[in-house]
């Protein structure tokens, strides 16, 4: 039998948030909180990209490689409360991610989406935020059904990295 040796998942798993023991105990809202910081501290924050009105970061707990997630800067959960310079910003963004990682990982397909509510999944119900997924044809095996383990191939610092390039060549 191989092993996936993964240890950040047990933080996942206890829903946990890995730099907890040095980080301050409660923070709020970390689409709040992560913008906030300088930019010197976007790579340890996992910031790819900053705009106007909102931001691109990584998730932590990807579904797939350079899983992306597109915020608003304003923090609110009434997407229809987003102002139109906002909403134009964050569907701008999203285009340039997809242009990004079109040209950096060449996926053949992706997710994107927008939870809206705890009931549909939000698990930060409380600040809007789109992920945007690269997938490829046979990115689903059996690890994720039979082993409930997904497999990320690359750290998500050289994913950073990556996309990082990625925005700066669109400027």
């Amino acid at each position: 039998m191989e092993r996936i040796w993964a240890p950040w998942r047990m933080d996942y798993i206890r829903g946990l948030d890995p730099k907890a023991e040095s980080a301050e105990p409660d923070k709020g809202c970390i689409f709040c909180w992560k913008p906030q910081a300088p930019p010197a501290e976007d790579p340890a924050n996992l910031i790819v990209a900053r705009r106007e009105h909102c931001f691109l970061i990584l998730n932590l707990y990807p579904y797939n490689n350079s899983h992306l997630m597109v915020v608003p800067y304003r923090h609110l959960c009434d997407f229809t409360l987003l102002r139109d310079a906002e909403l134009l910003d964050c569907q701008r963004a999203l285009r340039d991610a997809v242009l990004v990682l079109q040209r950096s990982l060449a996926p053949q397909g992706f997710n994107l989406g927008l939870n809206l509510g705890k009931a549909a999944g939000a698990g930060i119900d409380q600040h809007l935020h789109w992920h945007l997924v690269p997938r490829w044809v046979g990115d689903s095996n059996f690890m994720p059904v039979l082993g409930e383990t997904k497999v990320i191939s690359e750290s998500i610092q050289d994913s950073w990295q990556r996309l990082r390039d990625g925005f700066a060549t669109l400027e």
